[in-house]
């Protein structure tokens, strides 16, 4: 159901890495992003090495955040294979953990999922060779299709609302630039972008490349932005999230034929 409240400021942020030795540092960091913002997306990498304790230390932190906070988890949180306790604590703490689903919250639609790698645009691995490739590509393609659900679920549910993605993996090549070009296929991957560009997302959020670059757009010109903390770190934000104002954004309207490559 849907909250009764307006959304016009979105903080965002990835790669927290909270650790088991972390108690109180969040604190204060929650407490100013609340007072910043409506919503707090949490983009994947939430714990250090995924570990319980970690995240019991996360839920306790979160406890200073007066704001809804959405988020998915990224490959550190799968670590230790403890990826659904780690899910179903946060939870429990209130966080609306997205792996392939949406919430709405305040008028604004939110969609997630972790997604993987697999490479951008022409160099993007293809389903082709040793099962265990195909196995590496098929889980990508998964997790953009359950993307494509979500949003799917928003525009028949919920007509013209606004959407924003939040991810891990990175939808686009623009936003990795800065990190070494061979690892590119670990870092994401274009069929992110596909249900992206062809859902008319408003914009797009993730982390994971910690020096790669904040801002790009997909080739059909939503924006996306990189907001590992790590990126907001070296960028000068004192508090490192990202603030969004949804009132300055418009949608851009795209034909259901975009095929989907990233910038």
């Amino acid at each position: 159901m849907e909250k009764q409240l307006t959304i016009s400021r979105i903080a965002a942020v990835g790669d927290i890495h909270v650790r088991e030795n972390d108690q109180g540092k969040w604190h204060s960091y929650f407490k100013t992003v609340s007072e910043k913002a409506d919503v707090l997306l949490l983009c994947g990498d939430l714990t250090d090495t995924g570990h319980m304790n970690e995240a019991e230390v996360l839920a306790e932190e979160l406890k200073s955040c007066s704001i809804p906070v959405v988020g998915v988890l990224g490959n550190h949180d799968y670590e230790r294979d403890h990826q659904k306790a780690i899910k179903k604590l946060l939870e429990k703490q209130g966080v609306h953990m997205l792996d392939g689903e949406f919430v709405v919250i305040g008028g604004i639609g939110f969609a997630g999922v972790k997604g993987f790698g697999g490479g951008f645009d022409k160099h993007m691995l293809s389903m082709f060779g040793e099962n265990a490739m195909k196995a590496f590509v098929q889980e990508a393609v998964d997790d953009a299709l359950r993307l494509d659900r979500a949003l799917a679920h928003l525009d028949t549910e919920y007509a013209d609302m606004k959407k924003i993605v939040l991810t891990h993996y990175a939808p686009i090549k623009a936003t990795v630039i800065g990190e070494p070009e061979e690892i590119f296929p670990f870092l994401g991957s274009s069929r992110l972008a596909e249900p992206i560009n062809r859902r008319q997302v408003l914009a797009a959020f993730h982390g994971h490349a910690h020096v790669g670059t904040l801002e790009g757009v997909t080739s059909a010109g939503v924006k996306v932005f990189n907001v590992a903390k790590p990126i907001l770190t070296k960028a000068g934000y004192e508090n490192p999230f990202y603030l969004f104002d949804v009132k300055k954004e418009t949608v851009k309207s795209v034909g259901a034929s975009v095929a989907g490559a990233g910038a």
